[in-house]
């Protein structure tokens, strides 16, 4: 199998995009952008000169707001952990008999390894248990009334990677979750959407 080397110029420019990301850029569009980019360039910097079109792109995982802390709850960290194990045996099993085919995949599970093993090494699991019982918190899942049709919704308020609006899971750093965090029973939560507020009764709260 063919050696390859690390492109010294490839690493230089990754680490210097990697500086100016975290100091300056906050938008959430060029922040993506600038995510793939870093992970192109680190690819890059370890492949064949002559085969540097063969580096896939990778989507970036959910925004995580620089700054933020990377709550999960336990199912949550389970998940991540569960994918680091499907990446890694699809990784190991790649067929080595193709030499430009297994790089282009090996690279691209690997780019997909560095963004989870990030969110893996940053995550904080947050135990119900230790929280107030009768307030929203991280973790809980909330039942509520949407005053303007009487509408009732039930949510569970998780992290940036397990968040699932088809199975009821919004993230944290929503603005519906941030609204109904410390509310209690029967108090209600206001969402301001521009011009419109909707308002919303706090009807049950579970752990």
């Amino acid at each position: 199998m063919t050696d390859f080397h690390c492109n010294r110029g490839y690493l230089e420019v990754y680490f210097f995009v990697s500086t100016l990301t975290s100091k300056i850029y906050n938008n959430l569009g060029l922040k993506f952008a600038i995510q793939k980019f870093k992970l192109e360039i680190m690819s890059r910097g370890f492949v064949k000169e002559d085969d540097q079109e063969e580096v896939p792109m990778v989507a970036p995982r959910a925004d995580l707001p620089e700054g933020t802390e990377n709550f999960v709850t336990r199912t949550g960290m389970d998940l991540l952990l569960e994918e680091r194990e499907i990446l890694t045996a699809e990784m190991e099993n790649l067929d080595k008999s193709q030499e430009k085919e297994y790089r282009i995949s090996f690279n691209h599970i690997n780019a997909k390894l560095q963004l989870l093993n990030e969110r893996i090494t940053s995550a904080k699991i947050i135990d119900p248990e230790k929280l107030p019982q009768d307030e929203v918190h991280f973790g809980a899942t909330v039942t509520f009334k949407n005053a303007a049709n009487n509408l009732k919704q039930t949510f569970q308020i998780v992290g940036v990677d397990e968040a699932d609006i088809k199975k009821q899971k919004i993230s944290f750093i929503t603005p519906l979750a941030k609204v109904l965090m410390h509310k209690k029973i029967g108090e209600k939560a206001v969402l301001n959407l521009g011009e419109r507020q909707n308002e919303f009764e706090i009807l049950e709260i579970k752990y």
